[in-house]
């Protein structure tokens, strides 16, 4: 048995020296546990779409500092405006309309000729206010809104105005509307539908209503700069407040 021992011995030290070497390199290739420091980035499909790849890769960077928002991020103008006119124009000429009020028709006359002279420097924007006093005034705005939609505001404006005397006269002036529309291209159909629909109806009201927000009373009411311009009605009188309005424009 003693004689035994030696081999006994040497067989034991084997087995501790195999277990201890195994337990080591269990160790060495264990994984390593991620931190918070080093944060796993989510996994993306690569038959994802792209904006769902997108959206994967915002909340991998949602830790990351951002930049200013620059200008093309700024709010967009209401599409809905009817503007003319350069957007940069130091001079913006807002004016609150009834296509049946006759000052209007001059004003707007007025107003026609001054973008001509002051090409590039003032910007034109309408807004509907048909007054309760005209028959055919919420009407006619309708049929304005309408060639809105489809794209010719400006040329249904000008020819309200411009036949102001006749359509106003008529009991159902709707049948000239059509005309008019005809005769700028406008589908017939489409336009005697949205003339008449609550849609267009609300619309015009809205801008009355912002209209009699920002004190509007009677028409025509102008705005340069967001500054009504009192008892501004005819041609000279609109040019010397737009002439104020850029002298100021220069010392600022």
């Amino acid at each position: 048995m003693r004689r035994a021992w030696p081999f006994v011995i040497i067989a034991l030290v084997a087995l501790v020296t195999v277990g201890i070497a195994t337990a080591v390199y269990r160790v060495k290739t264990a994984p390593v546990p991620m931190t918070a420091a080093t944060p796993k980035p989510a996994p993306v499909s690569r038959t994802a779409s792209p904006a769902a790849a997108e959206s994967a890769s915002a909340e991998t960077a949602s830790s990351e500092p951002t930049t200013a928002p620059t200008a093309a991020a700024e709010e967009k103008e209401d599409a809905s405006l009817h503007v003319r006119g350069p957007a940069d124009a130091p001079v913006t000429l807002e004016i609150y309309g009834d296509f049946q009020c006759p000052s209007c028709a001059t004003t707007s006359k007025a107003i026609s000729a001054l973008e001509k002279e002051y090409e590039g420097r003032v910007r034109v924007i309408f807004h509907e206010f048909p007054l309760a006093m005209h028959a055919h005034a919420a009407e006619a705005a309708m049929a304005a809104e309408a060639a809105g939609l489809q794209g010719h505001f400006w040329e249904m404006h000008d020819m309200l105005y411009q036949y102001q005397s006749i359509w106003s006269k008529f009991s159902d002036p709707g049948r000239l509307f059509a005309a008019y529309a005809d005769s700028i291209g406008l589908d017939p159909v489409r336009f005697r539908l949205d003339a008449r629909s609550s849609a267009i109806k609300a619309r015009v009201m809205a801008d009355g209503e912002a209209g009699a927000a920002r004190g509007v009373k009677n028409t025509p009411t102008l705005f340069l700069n967001g500054r009504e311009a009192r008892n501004t009605f005819t041609q000279e009188q609109i040019k010397e407040a737009i002439d104020r309005v850029l002298a100021e424009a220069k010392k600022s």
